[in-house]
């Protein structure tokens, strides 16, 4: 019997997952969980050891364990990503959602590509003013047959993309589509690169802050 089950105590109590990026803060305030969000947001595929991931199959067990967890007040989420894995991405910003815990999001270097609808998926949304979101279409690897029906599924994973953001951020749909679609921001590609004041300007980050703002934030919500 492996010493988890002897024990009783879940892998975030017993510090674990600070293993995999995260780590309990505890205070008069609270305790709340940090989670850190970097590099590629890895899915079905695993990337090559050079690179900086953050594992879905890793995260989404963790926020189960979080909202479960007595010990646990509220959740802190830290991003600094390029993007990666669609579904992926979306499936823990769905977990993230989801949650019944307070939660804050705060992007610091990047919170670009899937980093977005990932950073709108807490409670609240922050992001410090030299932070850069990067917003484009959908993108795909591989083999792509010239059919109708694999235009259709980009057009569908896309619209699935946009839903969410606009539904857990105050960014009308309208003027996001125009950010995706931009032609005069990005060399290679189409879309739009914001900074802080702008993603908060347009209604897509709630507001400009860090770590203070946003556990300022999850202490309010917790009542503490």
């Amino acid at each position: 019997m492996a010493e988890d089950e002897r024990d009783g105590k879940s892998d975030v109590e017993n510090g674990k997952m600070i293993k995999e990026g995260g780590a309990v803060i505890e205070n008069s305030g609270g305790s709340f969980y940090c989670l850190t969000i970097i590099g590629q947001i890895e899915g079905h595929y695993v990337l090559d050891n050079t690179q900086k991931t953050t594992k879905y199959d890793h995260v989404i067990p963790t926020l189960v364990a979080l909202e479960e967890s007595d010990n646990i007040d509220g959740i802190i989420i830290l991003l600094n990503t390029l993007g990666g894995d669609v579904e992926a991405g979306l499936a823990i910003s769905e977990v993230i959602a989801s949650l019944s815990k307070p939660t804050a999001s705060v992007v610091l270097g990047g919170g670009h590509s899937i980093g977005v609808p990932l950073a709108v998926s807490a409670d609240r949304s922050f992001i410090v003013p030299s932070a850069t979101m990067t917003i484009h279409p959908v993108r795909t690897n591989g083999l792509v047959l010239g059919v109708p029906q694999a235009f259709d599924y980009l057009e569908k994973m896309q619209n699935r993309i946009i839903d969410f953001i606009v539904k857990h951020s105050g960014v009308s749909e309208e003027h996001f589509r125009e950010l995706i679609n931009r032609t005069d921001t990005l060399v290679n590609d189409i879309g739009s690169i914001l900074d802080g004041y702008e993603a908060t300007k347009c209604g897509l980050i709630d507001e400009i802050g860090g770590i203070k703002e946003a556990l300022a934030y999850l202490k309010e919500k917790t009542d503490k």
